[in-house]
């Protein structure tokens, strides 16, 4: 905690001590904690499956923070019926935490079931890809 007081401390607007850090905005604010561990890829994510539908993010938070510093928990909810999918993802800020995490908390038991837990894996991106068809195809016009 002491190390994200230091770096919020000299990422503040008028910091004299690192003037390329200050941010180029006509209108400046200071970078949050967050803002600084995700941009930067400081931070490190693991991907927690087989959770309860009872588990929430702080009771996921609070079991996960016996590794180290956790910087958020996030659990999946289903749009259509508002329940957890059942998986979700903790984001630690150092990777010997996450390590930690990963040997420490696979197969133990949380809220009555047993998770799981792997490294998270960036979403692939579908640049040129088509959309997927829906519905029947149109009629040909011309023909």
């Amino acid at each position: 905690m002491a190390a994200f007081r230091e770096a919020w401390r000299l990422l503040r607007v008028g910091s004299t001590r690192l003037p390329l850090l200050r941010n180029p905005n006509p209108n400046p604010r200071p970078l949050l904690p967050f803002q600084l561990v995700s941009s930067r890829g400081i931070a490190h994510k693991l991907f927690v499956g087989g959770l309860s539908f009872y588990t929430t993010e702080d009771g996921l938070s609070e079991a996960f923070s016996q590794c180290g510093q956790v910087i958020e928990a996030t659990i999946i909810m289903d749009k259509a019926t508002e329940r957890s999918k059942g998986f979700g993802f903790v984001t630690f800020a150092s990777e010997d935490e996450a390590q930690k995490a990963l040997t420490e908390m696979n197969g133990k038991v949380l809220n009555g079931r047993v998770i799981f837990v792997d490294n998270a894996k960036a979403k692939p991106t579908y640049d040129n890809a088509r959309p997927i068809a829906r519905g029947p195809p149109e009629p040909n016009r011309g023909n």
